[in-house]
């Protein structure tokens, strides 16, 4: 037997993009999208042929970066909302992510993988078999990500302190959940559904953009939002206060961006300004982003807590408020 055991392999496959590395790691090794480029084959017929021929079809594809604009190749997405669609793409993918890029040995390794919160069981048990099945993996552990965020706070906060209590907020691209974990476990029945996300900060800030800024060449206001909210968003304690800080102090607040026109590659500029604090603000005023949806996301919580089983609605307010002080307190500087 080897003296010291090989780390543990972590893959966290999201929707948009897979996260990979090792245990031990304070980051991810790969960053990549979860998407797989496959040869668009010809005829149904042709194609049987080519199966005869074992592995000429089977080894012909790309994953993340280098699956994506491939020509002559079709680039699929096999995840959906966290929750995998497609199961033989997915099993292609993992094997690239375990020999190509961690180049790991899948016999010498446990693996952490994740799931959504409300993953079903026949899921679970999909990627228990490939992973045993078809990789001979010696250990296996699926994770709900939430609780995973929960632990991953620890790192800041005392020994005497850690919990697996406390409400998660996730909020991807299309969709935000509220999540309330109680001792590591979710409560499932009181997870709500947010229908603002990242994709609509985007928007609302892309809005905000071409109402004021000149300049902006129109097929590329999308990633210039998305660029400014990457880079110089941030949330607020009071929005009144925030207004007046730019208004007093513009130097200080107001933010420049310089872009690349991708057609005649001249540069040109835009001031950032009030969108820095009023992106992400559409959480707490959904009205300025979604007619159809009016409630902030500290009612939200409020409104998970109460529906959750009584003896844990008061352990879940305690976290809450430490963490609601703590987030407050570490944006507004």
């Amino acid at each position: 037997s080897m003296a010291t055991p090989l780390p543990p392999c972590v893959i966290d496959c999201g929707t948009g993009y897979t996260k990979i590395g090792y245990a031990g790691n304070t980051e991810p090794q790969f960053i990549m999208p979860s998407c797989i480029a496959i040869r668009e084959s010809a005829g149904v017929g042709d194609q049987a042929q080519r199966r005869l021929v074992k592995g000429v079809d089977d080894l012909d594809f790309f994953i993340g970066d280098e699956g994506i604009d491939k020509p002559n190749y079709a680039t699929k997405w096999p995840i959906r909302h966290g929750m995998v669609e497609d199961w033989d793409l997915m099993e292609k993918f993992m094997e690239q992510i375990i020999f190509k890029y961690l180049r790991a040995e899948p016999e010498d390794h446990s693996f952490l993988m994740t799931e959504p919160p409300l993953n079903t069981p026949e899921n679970r048990e999909y990627l228990a078999e490939i992973m045993f099945e078809t990789f001979n993996v010696p250990g296996l552990y699926i994770a709900v990500q939430a609780v995973l965020a929960l632990a991953a706070s620890w790192t800041s906060r005392q020994v005497g302190e850690r919990t697996l209590t406390g409400i998660v907020i996730d909020s991807g691209d299309g969709v935000t959940h509220a999540i309330p974990v109680a001792e590591g476990y979710v409560i499932g029945s009181c997870i709500k559904h947010i229908p603002i996300a990242g994709r609509d900060i985007t928007l609302f800030i892309q809005q905000l953009l071409r109402e004021r800024e000149v300049g902006i060449p129109p097929e590329q206001s999308m990633e210039t939002a998305k660029a400014v909210k990457e880079r110089y968003c941030y949330i607020c304690p009071d929005i009144v206060k925030e207004f007046a800080k730019y208004d007093t102090d513009p130097g200080k607040w107001i933010k420049k961006y310089k872009g690349i026109n991708a057609i005649n590659k001249s540069e040109f500029h835009i001031d950032v300004g009030y969108e820095r604090f009023l992106g992400p603000e559409i959480f707490f005023h959904p009205e300025f982003a979604n007619p159809d949806f009016m409630q902030p996301i500290s009612d939200i919580v409020d409104e998970v807590i109460m529906n959750c089983p009584i003896d844990v609605r008061r352990p879940l307010y305690k976290v809450w408020l430490q963490h609601y002080v703590l987030s407050y307190s570490s944006s507004a500087q």
